[in-house]
């Protein structure tokens, strides 16, 4: 078979790894004309990439290039996505073991990882991957059984042509993101759905009950099963005690206390919806093994980049939370860290709303010492802050975040709380979250 990889990153890698044994001829197509190409493997590169795609029998699309870029580009062959799959489509067609699929805005990485460690504490062998960073196929390079199970962290970009459904499907919360690639907000939900429209009645189906999207996403599903959580407002009551929930100081299933809200390290009660979530998919798979779940709560504190503790210098403590690139996770960062705080606020802007982002500086400009803003978004943010007679914030002069880190530090005091949270992508000034945030860790450390 005649086979070509459309873009050539981690993903790219792992489709060449999986179909170049199979007696087939693997192209290598990416706009990036510097690319190294493994030797011996054909290769078409530059800005031409996606033209004349018709010559290949099947067409392996990497998750960040939209398939109506494959379209535009090959307007002789109005039915060329009938050629186009991905990898995590093959990984649903070859994987034997269930698979739990976890999607939403924020949290995916959080909620996946909880999953994983539930079923693990209550003896599971489970498989990890996805969006977090092991790609699909790469997993079956684990030899999966099938008494195993597999996790799955899926993002928009692997879900808009998704031809499978897992069988337990989580979203989590959604709200506005990725705009600079989907057409609309409409887009975007529809890719969430993908991942449950293709249920059968024997699946599980779960959302967040205070999320009209989430909500709205499980409608797609055929599910017999269909569970819901839910986090309130403080000290207000849950609206549905029919799924996992939160109700005061306690997390409950179906009315069953399961732990304590104090038994969370997750910082920030944004963390609880995660929690909830991941009750929600394992309560059943454990058999109700409220042990495992409090065992794995009491002892994970998040993952990298979310905020982060970083270290506590000269009584003031800097928080790494360079995953939050949309302005829902800045107001959930907000509300987690209860000190006096100097935020670090900027990025690439995809011009999503800021009204809610404004508001909760409003909400908390008592606790807020000072708000430094970072990089292209900064002018408009600015302007945004005044509009609403927020004034307490300053456009930093400082271009790299060794200088970032220094300025928030000369603006803090004892006791108080710096945070990385910018609210908007990276790339304007660093190459991604990670890279954002190893060079904040690192600034830190090096104080």
């Amino acid at each position: 078979m005649n086979i070509a990889l459309l873009g050539y990153g981690d993903q790219g890698r792992s489709a060449l790894e999986y179909w170049k044994d199979k007696d087939n001829t693997v192209t290598v197509c990416d706009k990036n004309e510097e690319l190294e190409v493994p030797k011996g493997v054909q290769s078409k590169l530059g800005p031409d990439y996606l033209n004349n795609l018709d010559e290949y029998d099947l067409l392996i699309r990497t998750p960040a290039l939209h398939p109506r870029d494959i379209v535009a580009n090959n307007p002789e062959t109005p039915n060329i996505l009938d050629k186009v799959t991905t990898v995590t489509n093959e990984f649903f067609n070859v994987c034997k073991s269930p698979i739990i699929g976890v999607t939403g805005t924020k949290g995916k990485g959080t909620t996946s990882t909880l999953i994983t460690r539930i079923l693990e504490a209550a003896g599971k062998k489970v498989h990890l991957g996805g969006n977090i960073g092991i790609p699909p196929l790469d997993l079956l390079k684990n030899g999966i059984q099938g008494s195993d199970i597999v996790v799955l962290e899926l993002a928009n970009f692997q879900l808009i042509d998704l031809q499978h459904s897992p069988h337990i499907a989580v979203c989590l919360m959604i709200s506005e993101e990725h705009l600079n690639w989907h057409k609309d907000m409409y887009e975007y939900v529809t890719a969430k759905r993908q991942m449950f429209v293709h249920q059968t009645h024997n699946d599980i189906a779960i959302y967040n009950a205070l999320n009209v999207f989430s909500e709205e996403i499980a409608t797609a599903s055929t599910a017999s099963e269909k569970i819901s959580y839910e986090v309130p407002e403080e000290d207000a009551k849950p609206q549905y005690q029919d799924g996992v929930y939160v109700e005061g100081s306690h997390i409950k299933m179906r009315g069953k206390t399961i732990c304590s809200v104090h038994d969370v390290k997750l910082l920030g009660r944004h963390n609880l919806q995660n929690v909830c979530a991941a009750i929600a998919a394992t309560w059943d798979l454990i058999d109700h093994n409220e042990h495992a779940i409090k065992d794995v709560l009491k002892t994970f504190v998040g993952l990298p980049n979310r905020l982060e503790p970083i270290r506590v210098n000269n009584k003031i403590t800097y928080y790494n939370d360079s995953f939050a690139s949309a302005p829902g996770a800045l107001m959930a960062a907000l509300d987690a860290v209860e000190q006096p705080k100097v935020l670090i606020i900027g990025g690439f802007d995809r011009f999503l709303s800021l009204t809610d982002m404004i508001d909760s500086l409003k909400k908390h400009e008592k606790d807020i010492r000072k708000v430094l803003l970072i990089g292209a978004s900064a002018e408009r943010v600015s302007e945004a802050c005044k509009a609403a007679g927020f004034t307490n914030f300053v456009i930093t002069k400082a271009a790299t975040m060794k200088t970032i880190v220094k300025e928030a530090t000369e603006n803090a005091q004892e006791g108080d709380a710096i945070i990385l949270s910018p609210g908007f992508p990276s790339f304007d000034m660093f190459k991604n979250f990670e890279d954002r945030g190893n060079q904040f860790r690192k600034s830190v450390q090096a104080l």
